[in-house]
């Protein structure tokens, strides 16, 4: 969201990161959601506050839906029906900012749902609805953007991601949207800056600071992330030939 007057992007007081699963591709020829999946982010940290529900489609599952999420129709079967849920899927969701990727694809199968409970569309309920796809093919143009191409980019580990889960998906897709757009959340101000905060900005005594180094497992992990880049990269990195 950007400040009307200065243009600093000022991040969202809530956030909640999306994910569905469903029985196949398209919603208009009657492919139903099977699962939600919802991680909140309050100030961009993760909180324990998540939504997660199976859901009986009251139909099959498409033999290629199936191999990718696993879910079958005996295990749906005694789960709760969508307009059963739908009243605390809103409450949950309500006002906040939606993070989703690929978003017309949930955002379409989520309002078939909510249009058969007359509960009207995703957005009437929600301040916003992100892209983390469009955003990812912002920055990389021409790679592959995926959910799990991004977590092989950002160093994002999904050894657990055998099958897809919205519930899993959905933290593995905060975890890939707060490495995205960090920095983007900077509250520091263009040059309309007061005088009075450039006046603080200036004042830090730079051999005050602490230096904290990084642990074994945290310089592997940016050692992972650089090999990540380095295959993207035309000759090299900056990082590594510094």
């Amino acid at each position: 969201m950007r400040s009307p007057t200065r243009g600093c992007l000022i991040p969202s007081p809530r956030q909640v990161v999306l994910d569905t699963e469903t029985t196949g591709l398209n919603a208009r020829l009657g492919d139903r959601v099977i699962e939600i999946g919802c991680i909140e982010l309050l100030s961009r940290r993760v909180s324990d506050n998540h939504f997660h529900s199976y859901l009986n489609p009251e139909r099959k599952s498409e033999e290629g839906a199936l191999r990718v999420h696993g879910l079958t129709d005996e295990f749906l079967a005694d789960k709760p029906k969508f307009h059963e849920v739908a009243n605390a899927f809103l409450d949950y969701i309500r006002g906040a900012e939606l993070v989703i990727h690929n978003a017309d694809f949930d955002v379409e199968f989520l309002d078939q749902e909510l249009g058969r409970a007359k509960l009207g569309r995703l957005k009437d309920h929600a301040a916003a609805i992100v892209d983390t796809l469009a955003i990812a093919r912002e920055l990389h143009p021409g790679k592959r953007n995926s959910l799990d191409a991004l977590c092989e980019r950002y160093a994002v580990s999904n050894a657990q991601r055998t099958l897809h889960g919205a519930l899993l998906d959905a933290r593995l897709l905060a975890a890939v949207y707060l490495a995205m757009t960090r920095g983007q959340d900077s509250l520091v101000m263009d040059l309309e800056t007061p005088a009075e905060q450039a006046a603080m900005t200036a004042a830090i005594d730079a051999s005050k600071l602490v230096v904290v180094q990084a642990s074994a497992q945290e310089l592997a992990a940016h050692e992972k992330y650089l090999d990540g880049m380095a295959k993207e990269a035309v000759g090299g990195i900056l990082w590594r030939k510094a």
